[in-house]
């Protein structure tokens, strides 16, 4: 069987890019130790109000972990809680979220903070504000009627 030249280029081509995407993926996962996101921490969506640490959402000082604070929000119908928050500049945050009733959006506008909030599941984001400013948190999953009302803000102080 004969091949032209630019066959032979372009499959050596597409096999080598075959290759090297393999490769990239293979080190990323196995090496570096990246994986997908799992649903491993959970909460019943109706007791939400009563179970630590969602029963006094906010921002808590923690020590002995490889954060500094803890920022609990909740969301549910149509607001996030708390309203707003003050964060210390430079500090490493992990921010856990969840809700009560739908299937809500968190995102920070300005920044990589972007997570879905299902009930029965805890989502969690370690993140460090090194700009100082504020900081919109919007839904961006359609919850209803109020959804574009839906919205919070963290406020980075020195």
């Amino acid at each position: 069987m004969h091949m032209h030249k630019f066959e032979k280029a372009w499959l050596i081509f597409g096999i080598g890019s075959l290759l090297v995407f393999l490769t990239v993926l293979g080190v990323s996962a196995f090496y570096l130790g990246n994986q997908p996101p799992s649903c491993l921490a959970t909460i019943d969506p109706e007791k939400v109000d009563t179970m630590p640490p969602f029963n006094e959402p906010g921002l808590k000082k923690v020590e002995g972990k490889e954060w500094d604070y803890e920022l609990v929000f909740v969301a549910s119908a149509f607001s996030y809680s708390p309203a707003s928050v003050e964060v210390p500049y430079g500090a490493k945050v992990k921010i856990m979220a969840t809700t009560k009733d739908v299937v809500h959006g968190f995102e920070v506008a300005g920044s990589n903070i972007n997570m879905m909030l299902e009930p029965g599941y805890i989502s969690e984001h370690i993140t460090t504000f090194d700009k100082t400013g504020e900081y919109l948190i919007v839904c961006n999953e359609y919850c209803g009627v109020g959804h574009h009302m839906m919205s919070s803000k963290i406020e980075v102080v020195k």
